[in-house]
C-alpha cells in the first residue's frame, strides 16, 4: 500500500498528525467516508487540512439531528445515540453504501474504509465529562472482507473544544494505524496516543475483528490497555469479548472476588457461591440486577516477574468456562476498586475475601500516600453501601478455624475493626466445607507444573477437565 510520494514520511519515528493524514491522502488506493456525530468533524478536518484529500474522501457527513440520524442509520432499540450499537450501524451503513456507489470494475485497486464516531462532549454544567465511540471498517486488499477496530474513550479535559481536538487526533491515529500498523496490533494500540496523553483521554475498551485480526485475542489487547496505563481497569465477558465497564456495571449491585485464580480452586468457588447467597439475601439486592466480578490485579499478574501472556489467557479461559465476568485492574488498594465502581452505581456492593487478605486491609503501610492514612482509606471503602464477606482460614499449625470472631488484628486497629464489625459491615461465611480449607492455588499450580498427581481433586471438575484437555499451565510438548 505504499505510495512513492510519501516514502520520506515513513522514516519519521513519530510523524505529526498532518503527516499521518497526508500519507493516507497520498496513497492512491485508500478511499472512504467519514461520519462524525457529536463533536464536530474534527477527524476529517485533519485530512482536509493536510492536502490531497480529494483522492481519499468519498463523503463526509455529520447527522446531528436525531431524526435525520434515525432516518439514515435506523432507530436503536434503546433509543440511545452514543453507543457501540449506533457506531456499528453507522459503519455498516457507510461501507455498504460505498460498495454500492463505487464500482469495482472502474476501481479494482481501491481499499475501502469507513470511519465513524458518535460522541458526547462535556456539558455546560461540567457534570458529565464526556465519552464516545470511534471505529473504522477497512480493507487491506481490494475486495477483502472488512476488518474492524472499535474503541470507547472517556474524556478528561474540562473543555469541549479541547475534547474535540483530542478526538480528531485519536481518530487520525486510528485511521493511520488501520492501514499502516494493522499487522502489529500492540504497536497500533500504543500509537493511538501519539501527540496525546492519558490526562486528556482514556481508552477503556477496544475490540479488533475481521480477517487481518484473526489471530488477535482481544483479552490480550485489554491487558495492554491496563499495562500501558491507558486505563485503570478493563472487563471481558465469559465469551472472551471485551465489554465496556460502564454498560455492565450501570446501576448494578456488584459482588467482587479478587484472586490469582491460578487456577480456580474449590476454595475460590466456595467463596464465590456462599458469598453470593449472602449477598442476594441482602435488602435492595436482586439477582437480575447483580453483577459478579472476578478481579485479577496487574500486580498479581506480575507476581512471577514479567507478565506471561499464556499464563494470563489460561486463567481467563478457566474463568470463562465457569461463566464468569473478569476484570483486570491496576488497583492495589480495595478502596480504589470501590471508588471505581461508584462511578457507575450507587447500589449495594460486596467484597469477598479470605482472612489473610482482610488482615492486610489493616496494614497502615498501604495508606502512607493518603493524608488521612488508614482512616481516609476506610472512609472511602465503607462510604458506599458495602459489606465484606469473610471466608474462614484454617491455621496450618494448630488446625484452628479463624473467623472474624477470633482473628487477631494489630492492637492499634482493634477499635477500628470492632466498629465496622459491630455495624454489620463484616459478614462471616459460615456455610463452608472444612475439608477444602487446606487448598492453596499456588501449591496446586506447582503440582500441575511439576506433573505431580493429586491436584485434580482440589479443583472443580470442569476446571480439571479443561486443564487436562488444553494442557493449561503445563509445559508445552
Amino acid at each position: 500500500m505504499k505510495s512513492r510520494d510519501v516514502e520520506d514520511l515513513e522514516f519519521d519515528p513519530l510523524p505529526s498528525i498532518m503527516n499521518k493524514a497526508l500519507r493516507v491522502n497520498l496513497n492512491e488506493n485508500i478511499y472512504g467516508t467519514f461520519a462524525e456525530i457529536g463533536a464536530g468533524q474534527e477527524t476529517v478536518r485533519n485530512f482536509f487540512r493536510a492536502g490531497g484529500a480529494s483522492g481519499t474522501i468519498a463523503k463526509t457527513m455529520s447527522a446531528y439531528d436525531k431524526d435525520f440520524s434515525d432516518a439514515i442509520y435506523g432507530i436503536e432499540s434503546d433509543a440511545r445515540y452514543v453507543t457501540e450499537a449506533r457506531l456499528k450501524s453507522m459503519l455498516r451503513y457507510e461501507t455498504n453504501l460505498l460498495e454500492q456507489r463505487i464500482l469495482r470494475e472502474k476501481h479494482p485497486d481501491k481499499l475501502f474504509f469507513s470511519y465513524a464516531n458518535t460522541v458526547a462532549t462535556i456539558d455546560f454544567a461540567k457534570k458529565y465529562k464526556g465519552h464516545g465511540w470511534l471505529g473504522i471498517r477497512f480493507q487491506t486488499k481490494p475486495e477483502e472482507e472488512f476488518s474492524e477496530i472499535i474503541i470507547h474513550v472517556q474524556f478528561h479535559e474540562n473543555n469541549a473544544g479541547l475534547q474535540q481536538i483530542t478526538l480528531g487526533t485519536m481518530g487520525t491515529n486510528l485511521i493511520y494505524g488501520a492501514f499502516y500498523q494493522y499487522d502489529k496490533p500492540k504497536v497500533l494500540l500504543q500509537h493511538l496516543y501519539d501527540h496525546l496523553n492519558n490526562d486528556q483521554v482514556e481508552i477503556d475498551m477496544i475490540n479488533f475483528t475481521g480477517p487481518v485480526f484473526k489471530d488477535v485475542d482481544n483479552r490480550l489487547m485489554s491487558l495492554q490497555l491496563v499495562k500501558n496505563g491507558m486505563t485503570q481497569a478493563v472487563m471481558f465477558a465469559s465469551t472472551g469479548n471485551n465489554v465496556l465497564p460502564a454498560n455492565e456495571l450501570y446501576k448494578k449491585n456488584i459482588l467482587t472476588l479478587r484472586g490469582s485464580f491460578r487456577p480456580v480452586t474449590k476454595v475460590n468457588m466456595n467463596m464465590f457461591e456462599q458469598s453470593l447467597k449472602l449477598f442476594l439475601n441482602e435488602k435492595k439486592v436482586s439477582e437480575e440486577k447483580t453483577e459478579v466480578i472476578f478481579e485479577i490485579t496487574l500486580s498479581n499478574l506480575r507476581s512471577e516477574g514479567d507478565i506471561d501472556e499464556k499464563d494470563f489467557l489460561d486463567r481467563a479461559d478457566l474463568l470463562g468456562s465457569l461463566g464468569q465476568m473478569v476484570m483486570i485492574s491496576n488497583f492495589q488498594e480495595y478502596y480504589k476498586v470501590v471508588e471505581y465502581f461508584s462511578q457507575y452505581t450507587a447500589e449495594r456492593m460486596g467484597l469477598t475475601m479470605g482472612i489473610n487478605t482482610f488482615l492486610a486491609l489493616f496494614d497502615e503501610k498501604y495508606y502512607r500516600h493518603l493524608s488521612g492514612g488508614i482512616l481516609e482509606a476506610f472512609g472511602k471503602l465503607f462510604f458506599r453501601d458495602l459489606k465484606i464477606y469473610l471466608h474462614p482460614l484454617k491455621d496450618p499449625e494448630t488446625g484452628e478455624i479463624i473467623t472474624s470472631n477470633n482473628l487477631k488484628v494489630h492492637p492499634r486497629m482493634k477499635e477500628l475493626f470492632k466498629f465496622f464489625k459491630d455495624n454489620g459491615r463484616v459478614v462471616d461465611i459460615t456455610d463452608y466445607d472444612p475439608e477444602i480449607l487446606d487448598i492453596y492455588s499456588r501449591e496446586v499450580h506447582q503440582m500441575i507444573v511439576d506433573g505431580e498427581p493429586g491436584w485434580e481433586e482440589m479443583l472443580p471438575p470442569k476446571t480439571t477437565a479443561m486443564i487436562k484437555e488444553k494442557r493449561l499451565f503445563m509445559a508445552q510438548e
